[in-house]
């Protein structure tokens, strides 16, 4: 190799390589690869997640439940019910432990939300013959304040009623449609709840609560169905059931308890009704409840008794 200097002259540049080579030294002894870290330190795989029990399939005394849509005569909206086996379910209230046999039953899928319960209250029916037992049913006085309390209307959990608005909602339902619409009792909410598949672990999957809900009810079917292909049964917003004892009770928990599930149970207090300017209070309404709703159940035909 050459270069040309300033002065003209050429001086002969040598380039050496050097080549370096990496590797055993020759005559050395090969050596066996160690893995890191060695197996008997890596932890233990975690074992498969079980899956959620199927539910046994609903029977009735007509015969197999099957699932089935309600419309609501004089107006666009409908809402969806699952069928429910029958069967023993066992809770404690108080320290007492109570054991129930409950009969086959429907559900509906969600709670009920303000589409439904607005004709209710508003008359949005009245285009439809209601037929006299619609007309003797009382309802609801109209609300002095927004009952949403602006978080959201349509598609949303019917809120901030009282157990009286609730249980009748239901009479209107059933008097509308023909078919046994009531509240759930204590024993069939719980029951839904123990099929339901729901635990701690997948919580945030199917329920709004104080970790995931921003302190805001949300709309129905957001979160994925339980096993029985149920929408927020625990979680969002309370749901009014008739206690062991008979009376109003709410349970599940809502979108702001930290503590949601089976056990989430809550007793009606005056804490519920604080704000109500009016005198007497409201006793469709309830003022400082933003959490609470409901969802009905309806007894299959031919099946005796109002009440399993």
């Amino acid at each position: 190799m050459t270069a040309r200097m300033k002065n003209g002259q050429r001086i002969a540049i040598a380039a050496t390589v050097l080549v370096i080579a990496t590797g055993p030294s020759a005559g050395a002894a090969p050596t066996t690869a160690t893995a890191f870290p060695p197996p008997e330190l890596l932890p233990e795989p975690a074992p498969p997640r079980p899956a959620a029990p199927t539910p046994p399939r609903a029977t009735g005394a007509a015969g197999p439940l099957v699932g089935f849509t309600q419309e609501l005569a004089g107006t666009t909206v409908s809402f969806e019910l699952a069928p429910v086996a029958g069967g023993r379910v066992e809770f404690e209230v108080d320290g007492t432990t109570h054991a129930v046999e409950v009969a086959p039953f429907y559900v509906a899928t969600t709670e009920t939300t303000w589409d439904m319960y607005d004709i209710f209250v508003f008359n949005l029916d009245e285009s439809a013959d209601p037929g006299p037992d619609v007309d003797a049913v009382a309802r609801p006085s109209r609300p002095y304040v927004s009952p949403d309390r602006g978080y959201g209307h349509a598609g949303y959990a019917a809120i901030s009623l009282s157990f009286r608005g609730a249980d009748h909602f239901c009479q209107w339902l059933a008097a509308k449609t023909g078919r046994r619409y009531r509240l759930p009792t204590e024993a069939e909410w719980r029951h839904l709840c123990a099929q339901s598949g729901i635990t701690p672990e997948t919580l945030d999957a199917h329920a709004w609560y104080e970790g995931n809900a921003e302190w805001t009810p949300h709309p129905v079917k957001q979160k994925k169905p339980d096993a029985l292909g149920l929408y927020d049964l625990v979680g969002n917003v309370r749901e009014w059931v008739r206690g062991v004892d008979g009376q109003p009770v709410a349970l599940g928990g809502a979108f702001r308890d930290a503590e949601v599930g089976c056990a989430a149970r809550a007793v009606p207090t005056p804490e519920w009704q604080v704000t109500d300017p009016q005198i007497p209070k409201s006793i469709w309404w309830l003022s400082d409840a933003d959490f609470v709703g409901f969802r009905v159940v309806c007894v299959p035909d031919g099946q005796e008794g109002e009440t399993p």
